[in-house]
C-alpha cells in the first residue's frame, strides 16, 4: 500500500515558482528523504503534504485516501519542526500528552502512553523537566515523541537536525534510523545534507529548482547519477573536461592516443565531461592499458585517508587512498603517476565547459 503519493504538484508564490509539477511515491513504512539545496522547494513540498500549504495544482493521497483539500487535523499527521517547537511553559509529560489532551483521551490513557513514549525516546526521568533544562537533542526526541503521540499517519520532519552540531546531529539521525526501525510509521524528512540521506533513508527523493532530478535507494542515487546535478550533489566529484569523437573519449590535454572507452555512452560526438567520484580513481607507478598519466600536485592528511590532488592533463582530479595503500607506495607532490578511472558517468556539455563548472561553484558542489 502507498503511504504516501504526490501527483502533479505546483506552487508559486507571486512571480516565483516554488514547487514545479512533482509528483513521487512513498511506501507504508519507507522512511524518505526530500533532499536538496536550500531554496529547492522542499519545505513547501513537505508544507503541502501536511496541509499548511494548498496546491495551485496536483493532489495528494495518505495511505490511498485523497486528502488534498483536507484540513491539517483531518490528515492525521505528525509534524517536527527543525526548531523543536516545544510549549517552554510545559514539562517534558505535558508536551507529550498536548495531541492526546486535544483527542480528549482518557487520563489514563494519556498516562499510559506518555510513559510508553517517554521510554521509547530514552528521557526516562525527565518527566518534570522543561524544555530549557534539556539538551538540543533531548528537546528534539521530545518533540518527535509529541508528534508520535497521537499515533499518526505519517512522520514529516522539517530539517530535524538542522539547529544541532555535526556529532549530535549524527547521533540523532542514527537515533532516528534505529526509531523508525521500531515503530514502522511512514516518514519523509526534509534535509540538505546528502550523508544524512544517505545514511538513514529508505528512498531518496533529489529536488532541484521545484523539479525531481531522481528517486532511488541511496546506492542507486550514487552509483547511477541520472543527471550531473545528481552526480555533483550526492557525494564528492571529479569534473573532468573531455570530447568524445570516433566512438571514444579523449581526455583534454591528454595525449590524443590514450582513449577511454564509451561504455554504453550514446551521446552524440563533442564535448563532454566525465563525472568521476575520487574512491573510483586507482593510484599506479606504471603505465597499462587505459591509464592517463598525471603529475601528483599535493598529498593531504584526512584523518582516516588520504586525498592526492591530480594533475591529469588539463584537469585537476583528486582521488583517495587508504593508509595501508600511502605506506606502501609514499606517493609525493612531482611524483609521475597512472591514473584508472574505474565507474565514471558521461554527460554531455555543449552548454560550454565554463558553464557546467559554474553551475556546479553556485550550488557549492565543486570548489
Amino acid at each position: 500500500m502507498s503511504g504516501i503519493r504526490v501527483e502533479n504538484l505546483r506552487k508559486t508564490f507571486d512571480n516565483f515558482t516554488a514547487v514545479d509539477d512533482v509528483s513521487f511515491g512513498i511506501e507504508e513504512g519507507e522512511l524518505a528523504a526530500l533532499l536538496g539545496p536550500s531554496g529547492s522547494g522542499k519545505s513547501t513540498i513537505l508544507r503541502i503534504i501536511a496541509g499548511l500549504e494548498r496546491p495551485d495544482h496536483g493532489r495528494i493521497y495518505l495511505t490511498s485516501r485523497e486528502v488534498t483539500h483536507h484540513s491539517v487535523q483531518e490528515r492525521n499527521i505528525g509534524f517536527v519542526f527543525q526548531h523543536y517547537a516545544l510549549f517552554k511553559h510545559m514539562t517534558v509529560e505535558k508536551n507529550i500528552a498536548f495531541g492526546l489532551e486535544v483527542q480528549k483521551k482518557s487520563k489514563k490513557e494519556i498516562k499510559a502512553k506518555v510513559d510508553e513514549l517517554i521510554d521509547l525516546v530514552k528521557l526516562e526521568g525527565y518527566n518534570n523537566q522543561y524544555p530549557h533544562q534539556l539538551s538540543g537533542g533531548q528537546r528534539q526526541r521530545v518533540a518527535l515523541a509529541r508528534a508520535l503521540a497521537p499515533e499518526p499517519r505519517v512522520l514529516l520532519l522539517d530539517e530535524p537536525f538542522g539547529s544541532l552540531d555535526a556529532k549530535v546531529r549524527k547521533n540523532l539521525a542514527q537515533w532516528i534510523r534505529d526509531l523508525h526501525k521500531r515503530i514502522h510509521v511512514t516518514g519523509v524528512f526534509v534535509t540538505h545534507d546528502q550523508n544524512e540521506a544517505m545514511e538513514i533513508s529508505d528512498k531518496i527523493i533529489l529536488i532541484n529548482r521545484g523539479r525531481v532530478e531522481q528517486i532511488g535507494t541511496p546506492r542507486e542515487v550514487y552509483e547511477t547519477p541520472a543527471t550531473k546535478f545528481v552526480a555533483s550533489f550526492v557525494g564528492n566529484v571529479n569534473v573532468v573536461e573531455s570530447v568524445i569523437s570516433d566512438g571514444s573519449i579523449f581526455i583534454n590535454g591528454v595525449s590524443p592516443d590514450i582513449t577511454l572507452q564509451m561504455r554504453e555512452c550514446d551521446l552524440a560526438p563533442g564535448e563532454v565531461v566525465l563525472l568521476v567520484r575520487p574512491e573510483e580513481i586507482s593510484l599506479a607507478r606504471a603505465a597499462t592499458e587505459n591509464n592517463l598519466p598525471g603529475i601528483i600536485r599535493a598529498v593531504h592528511y584526512r584523518g582516516s585517508f588520504y586525498e592526492v590532488e591530480i594533475d591529469v592533463g588539463n584537469n585537476l582530479v583528486k582521488a583517495v587512498i587508504d593508509k595501508e595503500e600511502y605506506k606502501a607506495e609514499e606517493w609525493r607532490a612531482k611524483d609521475p603517476v597512472f591514473v584508472l578511472f574505474g565507474k565514471y558517468k558521461v554527460f554531455d556539455a555543449s552548454e560550454g565547459y565554463q558553464q557546467v563548472h559554474s553551475m556546479l561553484k553556485q550550488y557549492g558542489y565543486i570548489e
